[in-house]
């Protein structure tokens, strides 16, 4: 690709909350978006959480044409589109592509159990992304690198596997799998009624990215493995990448990363992590709303600004985010305990964000021993990131320097980058994190302040020791 005309790439980056859709330039950087809200799961009965209707399909399709209609260049100069969906959900497709049941959220029980053909229209069984890169393109073809969990596939190969048993412990027969492809592969191109409903020209070529963690660390710049990724989002985890399959480890879970054949390792996480901070904010209900607009604030700058004046380790106050308990522990509840006449709502906020960052801290030191490596930068990614106050805490927290992803959707970049890779606008994936990844603000930490911490999370790891025979209890009465 020789041409000198502006080339334009399309980062399609479907969510577990939305759907993003970004068009981006040769150096990545963002010239219009579009986003559009997925609707409610439905939850018909316990166990089972589904995508209702064909949400997944209209929010993109709703979200790209928004993004084109913002875009004031030629469209004949978007020259590629990468495509990242949401990972772990399952998607049963009629012999025609079209669904054959709900997109299974990952939530959903069944993603985690063997197959159950019992729909004889069923003919394929695949990933979102499979089920979005056949509505884009006509072809039953999928990125290998979205298949972490319940699939027959060689982790070490990223190809099906040939062995038969594993097949039928999976209950997939081979004829039901879709054809896969690595990150950076062509998936195909945008057919008539997939540019329809998009606004994408037709034509343009799709191409495979892997999973949405994988892809948000791709564009964040995540290569090496001394640097850790703390993506702030509904799931909050810290993630590394390097070249070995290491399976069996303690400590974390190898997932497959954007690069061919490199892997993401992702410590244990906190569930309903940003959420938890969301729900705070709303709970403060409108006289945090009014003391903002008083400021000439939003609520959660506001929240910031004060809670920044509130001391690192909130005075004592510590919150155990288990909002929503583990399957393994299923009485826990959240806890915020050490209350005195120091704290207040400021306090309580604080607290939040310091447990989530001690959390990710204590989770991702156990990976780092287990992986032989340490840490020397964090990278800070999610919107949780636009706040001064959570970098610093983090960069306190961790004792090292804390950057902020420049990137308003990382996700979305790294499928863009994705596209230039496999279309050749740049030889390979480092060249192209060089050009399109932009480093954002970077925070030193404060020593005082991670010793302090350090000595808090030996206490705060000793919390749930002695609220767990209390939730017990507590579990037989409310549940």
């Amino acid at each position: 690709m020789t041409s000198t005309r502006p080339r334009y790439f399309i980062g399609i980056d479907n969510g577990s909350q939305s759907s993003k859709v970004t068009v981006f330039d040769a150096h990545g950087r963002a010239v219009s978006e579009g986003r559009a809200a997925l609707r409610p799961y439905d939850t018909p009965r316990p166990g089972v959480v589904e995508h209702p209707d064909d949400d997944l399909w209209t929010s993109i399709g709703e979200a790209s044409r928004t993004a084109l209609a913002a875009f004031d260049g030629d469209p004949a100069d978007i020259v590629g589109v990468g495509l990242c969906t949401i990972r772990f959900c399952r998607a049963v497709l009629k012999a025609d592509g079209t669904l054959a049941q709900p997109v299974m959220s990952w939530m959903d029980e069944r993603v985690g159990m063997p197959y159950a053909h019992t729909d004889p229209e069923a003919a394929y069984v695949t990933t979102s992304s499979g089920y979005i890169s056949h509505r884009m393109t006509g072809n039953f073809r999928d990125t290998a690198a979205n298949y972490a969990g319940m699939w027959p596939l060689d982790s070490d190969t990223w190809q099906w596997t040939d062995d038969d048993a594993e097949l039928a412990k999976s209950g997939i027969p081979r004829a039901m799998l879709v054809d896969l492809v690595l990150p950076g592969d062509l998936l195909g191109e945008v057919t008539g009624s997939a540019a329809r409903h998009t606004g994408i020209p037709a034509g343009v070529p799709v191409v495979a990215t892997a999973n949405d963690k994988a892809v948000e660390a791709l564009g964040c710049g995540l290569r090496t493995p001394d640097t850790l990724l703390v993506s702030l989002g509904t799931y909050v985890a810290g993630m590394a990448t390097g070249p070995r399959n290491v399976k069996n480890a303690t400590s974390f879970w190898t997932n497959y990363a954007s690069v061919p054949h490199s892997y993401l390792y992702e410590s244990g996480g906190v569930r309903r992590g940003m959420w938890t901070v969301s729900w705070y904010r709303d709970l403060l209900g409108e006289e945090a709303g009014a003391h903002a607009r008083a400021a000439g604030l939003g609520v959660e700058d506001y929240l910031n600004s004060e809670a920044a004046k509130i001391p690192p380790g909130s005075d004592g106050l510590m919150t155990v985010l288990d909002w929503l308990a583990p399957g393994e522990a299923p009485f826990r509840k959240g806890t915020l305990l050490g209350f005195d006449g120091r704290h207040g709502r400021f306090h309580i906020y604080r607290s939040i964000l310091e447990a989530l960052a001690m959390t990710i801290h204590d989770t991702a030191a156990r990976m780092a021993n287990e992986l032989g490596t340490e840490y020397s930068e964090v990278i800070v990614s999610g919107g949780g990131s636009r706040s001064d106050l959570m970098m610093r805490i983090h960069a306190d927290v961790h004792g090292v320097p804390a950057r902020r992803a420049e990137a308003s959707s990382a996700a979305g970049l790294g499928s863009a980058i994705c596209a230039a890779v496999g279309l050749g606008v740049y030889p390979d994936f480092d060249s192209a994190v060089d050009v399109m990844v932009r480093p954002g603000e970077v925070f030193l930490p404060s020593q005082a302040h991670h010793h302090l911490y350090r000595r808090l999370e030996k206490v705060y790891r000793d919390v749930r020791g002695h609220t767990d025979a209390i939730y017990r209890r507590t579990y037989d009465i409310f549940g």
